[in-house]
């Protein structure tokens, strides 16, 4: 099933609040028929008797969710396969998306990393079977992508500590869950076969569109039922298309003129009066065509053994490789009065937030950068765990579990630069701009979908278009660069408890100790290509020219196309790059966490619940470079560095449930809780610089001390972020296909991770030679002043959360198989990671999250459509030269349907069929500058437009069998 609990949605966060409060309330004033339809099940203690009645498709699914979600003490939130190998969704991303509370970030259009109330994905621990999980990504979030939906049986996120599970994260925990072939108790194999394609024309014409999913699973008890095995396999072969626009800021450039002659130059100087002097401008964009094709091949296999009724041992393999292919083809140029002489003609100007924007006009002088990019990556998992359990007596039993996993991935990403026209001379530095032709554009900008522009030349002609640097104000100094980002990250853990049941009020005892040993490590080595003979601007042999790259959706015609995975190593050569940003990109960090804990659960009367404490001590390294760059010209002469830090942290937890019968029940949870820092910001690396002008370029007093030195860099003795947390919640179960949920969360965050100003001992580090201007009397501290990540001040979160499922077949037997299940969540924070007090934004946080899944079930036939919605956040994104930054991802949706029939009986029992469309209203993905009071912004502190890409709806369709 696509998940156990999708939320309500609407198309306006503001409008949609109350619309979808109010169709909460109609569900709840649904329940009480159904209820009284259950008068009848009630014992006369008045508990509800809940029928047990066998249902398939999405309703075995909801139901087993529903299950999951009622029987632990904890919080949680769960999915469940309806049946072997039949999560539908792409990943399992997308499955826990809809989840209450949770929500997706799309990268590339796909989801990949998720936000769980509203606190960034790195507040989040992704176990799998109760295992912590190695992740490809620069930092501690899982990329959930990276697992097929297809080899899970289900994933519980725990809202809400247990002090059992070590590795909880602060805003909470992800397990993902295979079968155990035991429990399963059947012998099954279940194949399922799809295609799939994306819409439209391929952008790319030597990228397909169309692929193919396939999985087979099988599950067996051998040795009188003692033995029990799984075994899947997963094939991902999956296109993606992404037409892109970018702009890179807006600014007021002085006005519109017109050259005084045919031929002269619009300087600032000449800037006639007009309408559009003061108005916001493009500084600059880019419009790019990209394909991909994701195969990812993935496998599990699952031991289970129990000779006995005291031994039992569970072992545990997966094993995937991603592999991710993309190119990008396309324009980017300056539109900026300072480059090229370039001057604006016929500019159409509007109001916008107090200031005047320039909706349309032409750029002349403009200077299109063509490019073709080609990208790869692989990501490779292994995990591996061992569980025994052994009972001592009737009452003790003890668990060891062993595990392992690792995730490493690697990387290419190449981007390339050519231009219309070539020069004679080639392009040398006392001849930057030879080969550079000026072109008129046309623009008209919109403020939600593509700008549409109007170019002069013909970017697709192969005998008038040639390699090499084409940027302004000199050129970019390259014709292009090419990196290569390694990452690997592994965690060792041994997990040793025992646990005695008891008699009384507290019925159960459990304590035990958890190790585990995470090591990761980042790589990034950078080249600068350079056209071979001197940077000779070529043109391109015919074999290596590929179907000319239409950009007609966004006006601009045909741009050259570049096979660069044939043609790199033949007109290119390369130069490493060994500046500060390449050293501060290189890292190792490892760390050793040991977990003690003890836990009591208790039952009687209508109280059930746990109480425990886990002792948290975590021990912290970090190797890295002080990366000595400051002498002018002078070759970087990193010094190796190692720092850590220890800290121990005591994390109390408490769960309750209240049952006030006939299905209705409260919980209560209390807690404090942690989440280890991220791994780019403990990077031991640091920057210098040193200020030869530290006397503000008058002289030093004599016998002064001066402190010219500063840096920035990470911190290795980063403390964790820790936070007190309560929650509230009422929930009513009906039967086993329908509830109702309203909970209420608050977390008090103690410290905060963000950019602050520390001091820091240059002792060692050479002075540079403009340290001469300095007088020989004026005393040079060694004590500067370092700009990096520290704990701060913290803040709260808190949040409202309504969820719910209706079987309308339990309020009118006709109506059995039709239903709705959806979430609706509201987020607030007051945390402002800023020492100026400025307004900042935490990442993740989205005010108002989203989701409804309407279905019909009968007969075999199976219907269903999903809605999920997240307002507008501040989103993490791979940025320039392979580094991360933050922007503001606007509000996102998506919609995806399926259709399907299984055959029930007959000669084709178990046979069935689906369609499915994903994002079936080709729903964008968009940015806008002025992140955090930063940027180009209108006179009223509005936003303007800055990413606007669509990805196209997906089809497919499939055959599945169960045996």
């Amino acid at each position: 099933m696509r998940s156990a609990f999708a939320g309500f949605h609407s198309i306006r966060p503001r409008a949609s609040a109350l619309h979808l409060t109010a169709s909460a309330l109609a569900l709840a004033m649904a329940l009480p028929a159904v209820a009284v339809a259950q008068t009848a099940s009630q014992t006369e203690d008045g508990a509800t008797e809940v029928e047990e009645i066998v249902v398939t498709g999405l309703r075995r699914g909801l139901a087993d969710s529903i299950a999951t979600k009622r029987r632990e003490t904890s919080i949680v939130e769960a999915v469940s396969a309806e049946d072997i190998g039949k999560l539908p969704d792409v990943s399992i991303a997308e499955s826990i998306a809809r989840l209450p509370g949770l929500a997706a970030q799309r990268v590339n259009g796909r989801a990949q990393v998720i936000s769980i109330r509203g606190l960034a994905p790195d507040f989040t621990t992704t176990l799998l079977n109760g295992r912590q999980q190695a992740s490809s990504g620069d930092n501690r979030a899982v990329e959930f992508d990276q697992y097929p939906s297809e080899l899970l049986s289900g994933v519980v996120i725990y809202k809400t500590p247990d002090a059992e599970v070590s590795g909880m994260g602060l805003s909470g925990t992800a397990d993902l869950q295979t079968v155990r072939p035991l429990a399963f108790g059947q012998r099954a194999l279940a194949v399922n076969l799809r295609g799939e394609m994306t819409e439209g024309d391929k952008l790319n014409d030597d990228v397909r569109n169309y692929g193919g999913r396939f999985s087979i699973s099988y599950i067996d008890q051998l040795a009188d039922g003692t033995l029990g095995l799984a075994l899947g396999y997963a094939h991902l072969d999956s296109p993606s298309q992404n037409k892109h626009y970018k702009a890179y800021g807006y600014e007021a450039f002085g006005g519109a003129c017109e050259p005084s002659a045919p031929g002269a130059t619009c300087t600032v100087d000449s800037v006639q009066p007009d309408s559009a002097d003061t108005a916001l401008l493009l500084n600059g964009q880019e419009v790019f065509a990209t394909s991909r094709l994701n195969q990812r091949d993935a496998v599990i296999g699952i031991v289970e053994w129990r000779p006995n009724d005291r031994l039992h041992s569970i072992l545990d393999v997966y094993y995937s490789k991603f592999e991710q292919e993309e190119t990008t083809r396309g324009a980017q140029w300056f539109s900026n009065p300072y480059a090229d002489g370039a001057f604006f003609t016929d500019v159409v100007t509007e109001e916008r937030g107090g200031s005047l924007f320039g909706r349309s006009g032409t750029i002349n002088n403009a200077v299109p950068i063509l490019r073709n990019d080609y990208n790869t990556r692989e990501d490779e998992i292994f995990s591996i765990g061992l569980n025994t359990e052994y009972e001592i007596n009737d009452r003790t039993r003890v668990v060891a579990d062993l595990s392992y996993s690792n995730n490493r991935r690697r990387e290419t990403i190449l981007e390339t630069y050519a231009g219309y026209g070539r020069g004679v001379g080639g392009v040398t530095p006392a001849t930057p701009d030879v080969g550079r032709t000026l072109d008129s554009i046309g623009f008209t900008v919109n403020d939600d979908g593509y700008p549409t522009y109007s170019e002069g030349l013909d970017y697709s002609d192969a005998s008038q278009v040639t390699l090499g640097d084409r940027a302004p104000w000199g050129g970019w100094g390259h014709d292009g660069a090419i990196r290569f980002p390694d990452v690997e990250e592994s965690i060792t853990s041994t997990d040793l408890k025992i646990q005695r049941d008891m008699d009384g009020f507290f019925n159960t005892f459990t304590a035990g100790v958890n190790y585990a040993k995470r090591e990761k490590s980042k790589r990034v080595d950078d080249y600068d290509l350079f056209l071979k003979n001197g940077r000779q601007q070529v043109y391109v042999d015919a074999q290596y020219l590929e179907t000319p790259v239409s950009l007609a959706w966004a006006g601009f015609g045909d741009v050259l196309a570049v096979d660069m995975s044939r043609a790199l190593d033949v007109y290119y050569d390369r130069a490493p790059i060994l500046d500060a940003n390449y050293f501060d990109k290189n890292w190792d960090i490892e760390e050793e966490v040991t977990t003690a804990f003890v836990k009591l659960d208790f039952e009687g009367g209508n109280w059930r619940g746990n109480v425990g404490m886990q002792a948290v001590v975590q021990n912290q390294e970090s190797t890295g470079v002080v990366i000595n760059g400051t002498e002018p010209g002078a070759p970087i002469d990193p010094i190796s560095v190692t720092k850590g830090a220890e800290y121990l942290d005591i994390l109390p937890s408490f769960n309750l449930i209240y049952d006030l019968g006939s299905g209705h029940r409260l919980r209560f949870a209390a807690s404090r809780t942690m989440a280890r820092p991220r791994m780019d910001e403990m990077r031991a690396n640091v920057t210098p610089g040193f200020n030869s002008l530290v006397c503000s370029g008058q002289p030093c007093p004599p016998g002064s001390t001066v402190n010219p030195w500063s840096a920035s860099g990470g911190n290795p003795e980063l403390e964790p972020w820790r936070a007190n947390a309560f929650d509230l919640a009422y929930e009513w179960y009906v039967d086993s296909t329908t509830y109702l949920s309203i909970a209420g969360f608050y977390k008090d965050l103690e410290t905060y991770i963000y950019t602050q100003n520390g001091t820091f001992d240059f002792t060692g580090i050479p002075l540079p030679s403009t340290a001469s201007s300095i007088p020989a009397d004026v005393i040079v501290s060694p004590i500067g002043q370092i700009s990096l990540p520290a704990n701060g001040d913290g803040g709260t979160v808190q949040g409202l959360e309504v969820s719910g499922a209706l079987n309308f077949g339990t309020v009118w037997e006709p109506l059995d198989g039709l239903g709705v299940l959806g979430s609706i969540s509201f987020t607030e924070s007051d945390l402002n990671p800023a020492p100026d007090g400025q307004n900042v934004r935490i990442p993740g946080l989205s005010g108002t999250v989203y989701n409804m899944t309407a279905y019909y079930e009968r007969g075999g036939f199976q219907a269903r459509i999903s809605k999920r919605f997240r307002e507008a956040f501040k989103g993490e994104v791979v940025q320039l030269f392979a580094t991360r930054g933050y922007t503001e991802i606007l509000d996102d949706e998506q919609i995806d349907a399926q259709v399907g029939y299984t055959f029930e009986q007959g000669p084709l029992e178990g046979l069935g069929v689906l369609f499915q469309v994903n994002n079936l209203t080709n729903s964008p993905y968009r940015t806008r500058l002025g992140l955090d009071s930063g940027g180009t912004t209108t006179a009223d502190g509005g936003s303007l437009p800055e990413t606007y890409e669509e990805y196209g709806r997906q089809f497919l369709f499939g055959v599945n069998y169960r045996f």
